[in-house]
Order: C-alpha cells, then structure tokens, then sequence
C-alpha cells in the first residue's frame, strides 16, 4: 500500500531545532520521521522531493566553478539567478511527473513510487488542482527569471530553457512520454549535462567554449544512472505497464550514493581549483 502519512495528534509546535531536523531528514532520507508532525514547509519539502535537489545544485555549481576558474569575468548576480532557476524547474519537473504518473495510471498505492516517499497525490498532502497551481507558479516564476537572463545574456538562454522545459514535460506528459519507449535516461544526462552545466557556464560568464560541453559529461553520466538505478528497482513493474525498458545498470540507492560522492567532489576539486587558479 502506499507510504502515507500516518494521523498526527495535536501538539505543541516543534521549535527551530525540530523544524530543521525535520527539513534535514526529509532531505537526506525523502521522509518524515512518523513521530514528528508535519509543518508546512515540510509539506512542500516532500511534495516537491527536495531530496533530489542537491543532482540540480551540483550541475549548475559545475558550470559555475568552470567558468570561475577559466572566464575573464564572472556575473554571478545571474549565475545565482539560474541556479535559483533550475532548482525551481526540478521542484516543477517532479511535481509534473507525480502528476501525469498518477492520471496516467502508472502511480498507485502498490507501486513503487508510491512505497519509498509519500507520493503528493497518493498520500493526501495536496490536490490534483493544488498541483496543477503549484506546476503552473513554478513554471511562471521561471518565465519571469528566464526573461531577466535573457535580456542580460540573449537568445542562448531560451534555447538552453526551451530544451529543458520540452524534456521536462514530455518524459510523463503525452503524446511522446520518453520514459515510456526508453528515452527518459537519454533525456536525462542532456538536462543535467549538457544544458544545465553550460547553461550556467554561459550565464555566468556570457560565452560558451567548445570544451564545457565535454567537461558536462562525466556528471550527466552519475546523475543518469541514479535514473538507471531506479527503473532496475521498478524492472517488473514498470514492465506490467507496458515500459520500454533497455539500460539496466544498478539499484537507486547505490547510485544515488555514487552521485553524491562523485558530485561533491567534483564541485570540490572546481572549488579549490578555482581559489588557487590553478
């Protein structure tokens, strides 16, 4: 049955170091601990599956430490904005995905989605309308950032947000649903390769260098194989469902345990290259 959040009696509100040990669990673990009650914050925390932001926040600190350690000069008013950007677009891909798995029929209370997190719709933390307006503010507040980018940095910044908005919706959304014929892996390591890492490069330092595109590669591989690892776990579900499925590798939590070593210490080793200039 799905993982729901379990009837909480009335208590007194927890104080500041409860609320972020709260906030700490739910982003290291995609839960709440079943004996604390749940704030607000909490609530969108989980809706949004903040849990999976830091693959979002390593890509673009990527893109963002290349450019600091080889660009004449760095915006970082606008880098700061993109990477605000990108992590408003993953909360909005999530929610998106959460939303057409469940109207599609892929979500249920016996699938796996719905087994390891609270799932927004599945568990009662919010509507269907209340997701559909949250996709929609998210999406509105990108709109609003991308036209400041663009207006600072030109055409490169629709095409990078373009592209990343098209995989965004149509790895659930209908007619193409990637995911579904195989694509969703593919679609994966171009978002958090290639568009996010020179996406950002670009916006901080306002050109492209043919290299960053390559230097994007290894970390679209760790974060696309956390993807990997998921559909292994899902294997004779998602196959029930009529899913294509062609890139076996590994399980989630190991590689989502391998993305965060690997990613920290790439930003790592940026970050000290970047301070020494080296």
């Amino acid at each position: 049955m799905a993982r729901v959040l379990p009837e909480r009696t009335a208590t007194a509100a927890p104080g500041l170091t409860g609320l972020l040990d709260n906030w700490r669990q739910i982003v290291a673990t995609g839960n709440l601990p079943r004996d604390r009650a749940i704030d607000p914050v909490s609530r969108w925390l989980l809706i949004t599956r903040a849990c999976v932001f830091s693959m979002t926040l390593t890509s673009a600190l990527i893109g963002g430490l290349l450019a600091a350690a080889t660009a004449p000069a760095v915006a970082w008013r606008y880098f700061a904005l993109a990477v605000l950007g990108l992590l408003v677009a993953h909360a909005s891909n999530n929610m998106i995905n959460d939303y057409f798995d469940t109207v599609g029929g892929v979500d249920t209370a016996e699938y796996t989605r719905a087994l390891y997190a609270p799932h927004p719709l599945l568990s009662g933390l919010i509507s269907k309308a209340g997701l559909k307006a949250a996709i929609l503010a998210c999406n509105l507040a990108d709109v609003a950032i991308g036209l400041i980018l663009l207006r600072a940095r030109g055409w490169p910044v629709a095409a990078f947000a373009l592209a990343g908005l098209f995989v965004s919706v149509f790895y659930v959304a209908p007619p193409l649903k990637l995911k579904h014929h195989g694509l969703g892996e593919p679609g994966v390591f171009l978002v958090w390769g290639p568009l996010m890492v020179c996406g950002t490069y670009y916006v901080a330092a306002g050109t492209l260098p043919a290299w960053v595109w390559l230097a994007s590669v290894p970390y679209a591989i760790a974060v696309t194989t956390v993807l990997i690892g998921k559909h292994v776990d899902k294997y004779e579900q998602d196959r029930a469902r009529g899913m294509y499925r062609i890139w076996p590798l590994w399980y989630v939590s190991l590689a989502f345990y391998h993305n965060k070593l690997a990613g920290g210490l790439f930003v790592l080793g940026l970050a000290v290259n970047a301070a020494l200039g080296l």
